[in-house]
This record gives structure tokens, sequence and C-alpha cells, in this order.
């Protein structure tokens, strides 16, 4: 499945969510797509992305390592199984994916930080602030693709690639 699709996908989930661990559980979801979208431009992307993307999927692998996925099993509705992320099979729109990703993180960002602030749970607690900080190092990840896409872009209108 195309990057944006699952982007839209990890979207309409959290919106969906109502419970905190819902919300963590998407949470963890992003970073996981995340890493895999880096991933996936290391290897398959323009080569001038390659070095940025290496360091999103790097972002990516930590932000989901915050989260305590046998917490995350025990919810009712938590993610069963192998991340959304794993139905990745390209990028055909980078432009689009990164701005896609760059809102989803954003969106992630504002609902954990609603978690932290309406738990008791010290540990839930820290483990959101911990994924704020993933999901805002993976933004500044994207923000730096987005950027070195721009330059690319008008080194091809101007005719220097």
């Amino acid at each position: 499945m195309d990057a944006v699709r699952l982007i839209a996908a990890g979207r309409h989930a959290l919106a969906q969510s109502g419970e905190a661990m819902d919300i963590v559980g998407e949470a963890w979801q992003a970073q996981a797509l995340t890493q895999g979208m880096g991933n996936w431009l290391a290897v398959s992307g323009p080569r001038e992305l390659r070095s940025e993307a290496r360091g999103l999927g790097e972002a990516g692998g930590r932000g989901c390592g915050v989260f305590d996925r046998t917490a995350l099993r025990e919810g009712d509705r938590a993610p069963e199984g192998p991340p959304r992320a794993v139905q990745l099979t390209g990028i055909a729109d980078v432009r689009q994916a990164m701005l896609g990703l760059q809102a989803l993180l954003g969106e992630v960002g504002i609902a954990l930080v609603g978690v932290a602030c309406g738990t008791d749970d010290e540990s839930l607690y820290w483990q959101c602030i911990e994924s704020i900080d993933a999901a805002d190092e993976s933004s500044d990840r994207v923000r730096a693709i987005l950027r070195r896409i721009v330059v690319r872009e008008r080194g091809s209108a101007s005719g220097v690639a």
C-alpha cells in the first residue's frame, strides 16, 4: 500500500481513538510507519534524500521503542500483530507523503499531550512525554527531507541537477 494511503488510515484511526491506550497505540503505529517510510526512502528513494531518510528511519525506530508493548496489548483495542506499516509497498509522491507524515506526527503529539495531562499513571505519563519527544524528532527529520525536496526541485527548474 502506498505511504499516503497508510498515513490517511493512521490519521483516521487516531481521530477515532477515544481511550488513552488507543491513542498510545496509534502513536506507536505512527512511529512504526515513520520508521518504515524512512527505511524505504533510504533504500529506494531519490539518492539525495537517502541520508536524511536513514535518520528518519532511525528516529521512527527510537519512537517505537518508547512504548511498553505489553501494556499496549493489555488494552481491549490495542494493536495486535505487526504494525500497519508492514503494508507499505512504496512512496509514489514523496512530497505528499512527507507532508502527510508531518501532519500525522503533529496530531500524534497533540493527542499524547492530552493523554499525559489526563493520566494519574506515572509510567504512562512518562511514555507519553518520551513519545512526544520522539514525534518531534521525527517531525524534524521530515522537515529536513522536505527542505531537500525543495532544493532538488529548484535545481531541476533552473536546469541544475
